[in-house]
């Protein structure tokens, strides 16, 4: 299914947002866990698709965007899962094996780019790959 540039700029920036949850899980983003990220989008993602933004600039650029912006503001990296979780019900096609594959990778990556993964990465890398995995919907039951 072909997505429109719009779809694919908020995927990237979902994925700059998860990129920073991965790096910003235990209260510390490290200069080490940004060069693994801008590493990635270079070997990675730059070369996964051919859609520019409004500047026209690689999409996947928005990656190091969000990332670099929400290192600024430092927000709770903990709701990022559910924002996958979300985009992903909405557009399951783009989940293909080959892109959680590239999502585990660079999140991983980053994750163990300063010494060994500590717990709270260790945590977070199994909610993303638990995320990426799951088939259910998240939809509210409601009760009679």
């Amino acid at each position: 299914m072909k997505y429109s540039n719009k779809t694919i700029l908020r995927f990237y920036q979902l994925l700059g947002k998860l990129f920073y949850a991965a790096a910003a899980v235990d209260k510390l983003v490290r200069k080490e866990e940004l060069e693994a990220l801008r590493k990635s989008v270079k070997a990675e993602w730059l070369n996964f698709d051919e859609t520019f933004d409004e500047f026209e600039t690689d999409s996947a650029y928005q990656i190091e965007i969000v990332f670099d912006w929400l290192n600024d503001k430092h927000p709770d990296p903990g709701k990022a899962i559910h924002c996958l979780q979300i985009f992903k019900e909405k557009y399951p096609e783009l989940f293909t094996e080959r892109v959680k594959a590239m999502i585990m990778k660079t999140a991983s990556a980053i994750s163990s780019s300063f010494a060994a993964k500590n717990k709270s990465e260790l945590i977070f890398l199994s909610r993303l790959e638990r995320a990426l995995e799951e088939k259910e919907t998240h939809k509210t039951l409601v009760l009679k």
